[in-house]
């Protein structure tokens, strides 16, 4: 995935032309990122606040040894070490650990400087072009072996849970899998203001995409198609090759939502009054989410290590929590990485519209 965000990336920043139109184009996906952001996280946290999924849970046969490696990825993550995240040691390195928002970063600076140099830098933005097709071509050919690893994803996590374990969580997951209906609908609605009686065509783009993502519990998987899917629908391939690997960094739905509702149940599940009965709490909880919730997509169990480590600043038994709900969280994570699929979709046509390079695709 690294190759494909840096060059589809750069590629598009040095095609947008000049640093008005990338703070134009940028400042538009902030805005809808933003605030996207913040009502995924507040619905979540309504939403959690009303079904109570975790009020009354048998927490005594918590296993805390199952979250260790989810604990050593978390260490030392806080709002200062964030700052120092944000910016690459080394691309390469950023490359290897799947370190999207720092690859970000550099690809903005990179694209920046190509399109100051002018003529000199075309010859490099040809061949980053070329190189994002061939891999996407890759990827499409490793994505043809995607169904034998989803079964084999999806046997290991039964045979070593057993279905008993949907029984169990029954009502966590059905109120998680509520809430991300509610938080459809609303995306669905704002989409429909947007594109009137073109949402279908886009929700039928993109629904290929959208079932890799659930199956996979993994939105970088569908990086490729998605690209493919919103030029077919009509969007301007500058415009999809900057806003979508942002997208990427700040615009996880379904996993925003995600946090806030695992951070309550767990509030909830071992009876954390100094949360559960203080809303101004909560809001805090939830802007400091916002901000530490950046970046770190390459991660696995993402939203799990960002509940971890910001929900340690606010006195949670965060790792005995994490061992309770992880057994689940893959079933948890499908749902969710299908939203920050929809959501990024969204993301993109809408700006592709605000822009006017939004046309007619097949």
């Amino acid at each position: 995935i690294a190759p494909i965000v840096f060059s589809t990336l750069v590629v598009g920043i040095a095609r947008l032309g000049d640093m008005k139109t990338v703070g134009r184009v940028g400042g538009k996906a902030m805005l809808w990122f933003i605030t996207a952001s913040l009502v995924s996280l507040g619905l979540g946290l309504i939403l959690v606040s009303i079904f109570k999924p975790g009020v009354g849970f048998n927490t005594s046969n918590v296993d805390v040894s199952a979250v260790k490696d989810v604990v050593e990825k978390s260490q030392g993550f806080s709002l200062p070490k964030f700052v120092e995240h944000v910016v690459p040691k080394s691309v390469v390195e950023a490359m290897a650990n799947n370190e999207i928002l720092q690859l970000v970063v550099f690809s903005v600076f990179f694209g920046l400087a190509l399109t100051a140099v002018g003529k000199k830098g075309e010859p490099i933005i040809n061949a980053l072009d070329s190189l994002a097709h061939v891999a996407l071509k890759m990827v499409t050919y490793v994505m043809y072996m995607a169904p034998l690893g989803v079964f084999g994803a999806m046997a290991a996590a039964i045979a070593k849970n057993g279905l008993g374990v949907l029984v169990t969580f029954g009502k966590y997951i059905g109120s998680f899998y509520a809430g991300l209906a509610v938080l459809w609908l609303l995306l669905l609605f704002v989409g429909y203001l947007i594109f009137k009686n073109r949402l279908s065509h886009l929700v039928r783009r993109i629904a290929s995409p959208m079932s890799i993502a659930f199956s996979t519990a993994s939105s970088e998987a569908v990086y490729p198609k998605l690209v493919e899917e919103m030029e077919r629908f009509g969007c301007n391939n500058k415009i999809v090759s900057f806003v979508l690997p942002l997208g990427y960094s700040f615009n996880l739905d379904g996993s925003m939502m995600y946090m806030t509702f695992a951070s309550m149940f767990i509030a909830q599940a071992f009876n954390v009054t100094s949360i559960t009965g203080d809303v101004s709490q909560q809001i805090i909880m939830l802007l400091v989410f916002l901000i530490t919730s950046k970046g770190i997509a390459g991660v696995p169990r993402a939203s799990l290590v960002v509940v971890l480590a910001t929900g340690a600043m606010f006195k949670l038994p965060v790792e005995e929590g994490v061992a309770l709900i992880l057994a689940i969280d893959v079933f948890c994570d499908m749902g969710r990485t299908m939203t920050n699929v929809l959501g990024n979709a969204l993301a993109t046509a809408a700006v592709s519209k605000w822009e006017g390079q939004l046309e007619h695709g097949g």
